[in-house]
């Protein structure tokens, strides 16, 4: 008699190397029936952005070529994950489920649900961590609350995560005899026909987790050391971009931490340098945002801080758009929101930037800000968006303090200092000197005529006046402090 076979159900853990759920399959020594689900319903307007759709269906090429290579196929379903699997337990007469978790507040419902019922039918259901270095719940501040300050859950994190030895990926996937129908990708239609703004995708990035492995590779060798000298210069390639391939599951993050700590052994003998101390923080910055999520399932819709729910934000179509189209008339922000519509990935310093534009120079509700990222980004991940959009507004946990209104001149100068940012991506002024290329301005006529710009024509006069919009924002900060205080 044939054992029965496992439903191995893909989520956002698109790769074969240290995927725990797999393993765990393989090791089940019963055949496999790989599936990924495309459940829109359960996520609602969570569903996957644009760009995010651009990236799982090359994504999912790429873990359906690997699965291939090694003797299975993967299933493709479109539906609700309940009603799917249920099909699929029927069509294979399979006995077990397994799958790695995901922590989005629609996503632990749903698994909390189908894990029950499938348990009260005697089918075997067992889950995984393979997207976190540790699950929220398990790391907590000593009166047993979730930390709301990144420093102290750092620092705690940092104590005692000791860094693993990925699990490998299986050589050969033993398949299920049982014929499986499968939905064709393409008829899924994750990438655009028209028009085609998937070009500038295409030419920037690579999915898949043999992509994710040689990027990762590429930094821990080379751009990891000096992280945190050139994190903070867009117009340097000093960062790993790996949050796409992370968000996807094409890598996980004890690979990354794996990865670059012993590169660094290899390269100068000790586990951690300056640089890549730095870089370890920031893929904490992602579980930090994860916990924060999970304990806090409204952070994507609603402000942390209560207080925020009075904040008297403005209803401005006309900059917005022009935040939207990069033509606000402020060089980085306008460089920072074209390499986002051309590529669906911007550098995170610029993030921070054009976030704090549109929320304090504009004064616009962050979470505007936040569903354009999440339409845009090849990255948006639900966890780190919404968190680093509330962390930017003041409204979030360990947030910026709300009187810190980023210039975007003085920002654009010491960040780009030279220009090679803004240049590139706003070259209608590409001919300015270095002192007046993040102000446009603040150039003489004379000046403005040998760049050949003629501003308000060529390129736009500036949407607001910073001073004046700073104390427009300060001031609204203040009433909401007023009404709160004893």
């Amino acid at each position: 008699m044939v054992a029965a076979p496992v439903i191995l159900w893909f989520g956002l853990d698109l790769r074969l190397a240290d995927n725990p759920a797999l393993t765990a399959a393989t090791a089940r020594g019963t055949g496999l029936v790989p599936v990924f689900i495309l459940d829109d319903e359960d996520a609602g307007p969570w569903r996957a952005g644009s760009a995010s759709r651009w990236w799982l269906h090359g994504s999912l090429e790429s873990l359906s070529r690997s699965l291939a290579e090694r003797g299975a196929q993967l299933i493709f379903r479109n539906g609700r994950a309940e009603a799917v699997l249920d099909e699929l337990l029927a069509e294979t007469g399979a006995d077990a489920v397994y799958w790695n978790r995901r922590y989005e507040p629609w996503a632990v419902a749903r698994n909390s649900r189908i894990k029950r019922a499938l348990r009260s039918r005697n089918v075997e259901a067992r889950s995984f961590n393979a997207s976190l270095l540790r699950e929220p719940g398990t790391i907590m501040n000593g009166t047993g609350e979730p930390y709301r300050v990144f420093a102290a859950f750092w620092k705690r994190l940092r104590n005692e995560h000791r860094a693993e030895s990925p699990l490998p990926a299986p050589k050969a996937v033993s398949a299920s005899a049982t014929e499986v129908r499968s939905e064709r990708l393409a008829d899924w239609k994750l990438r655009p026909s028209a028009p085609d703004w998937s070009d500038g995708l295409r030419a920037a990035w690579t999915p898949g987790e043999q992509a994710a492995q040689r990027r990762l590779r590429q930094f821990a060798s080379g751009a990891a050391a000096a992280y945190r000298e050139q994190r903070d210069r867009p117009g340097i390639d000093g960062t790993s971009r790996l949050a796409a391939h992370l968000h996807f599951g094409e890598i996980g993050p004890r690979q990354i931490w794996w990865e670059v700590t012993e590169q660094a052994m290899r390269d100068i003998g000790i586990p951690v340098s300056p640089g890549i101390e730095t870089f370890l923080s920031e893929v904490a910055w992602r579980e930090f945002s994860y916990h924060l999520l999970f304990h806090f399932p409204a952070l994507p819709e609603a402000p942390l801080r209560a207080e925020f729910k009075r904040f008297p934000w403005k209803r401005n179509a006309k900059g917005l758009a022009a935040w939207q189209r990069g033509l606000t008339g402020f060089p980085i922000v306008d460089a920072g929101m074209r390499q986002l519509w051309k590529t669906g990935w911007m550098h995170n310093r610029v993030r921070m930037i054009v976030a704090s534009f549109l929320v304090k120079d504009l004064l616009i509700d962050w979470r505007v800000g936040e569903k354009w990222f999440w339409d845009t980004l090849v990255d948006a991940d639900l966890a780190s968006n919404a968190a680093s959009w509330q962390w930017v507004a003041g409204s979030g946990a360990d947030a910026a303090p709300f009187f810190r209104v980023f210039n975007p001149g003085l920002q654009g100068s010491k960040f780009d200092p030279h220009g090679v940012y803004v240049r590139h991506w706003v070259p209608e002024i590409a001919r300015l000197p270095d002192s007046l290329i993040h102000t446009p301005w603040k150039a003489t006529a004379i000046e403005l005529e040998a760049a050949g710009i003629s501003l308000g024509c060529t390129y736009p006069t500036p949407v607001v006046d910073h001073a004046l919009a700073r104390e427009r924002a300060l001031d609204a900060f203040q009433a909401i402090k007023s009404r709160t205080s004893p």
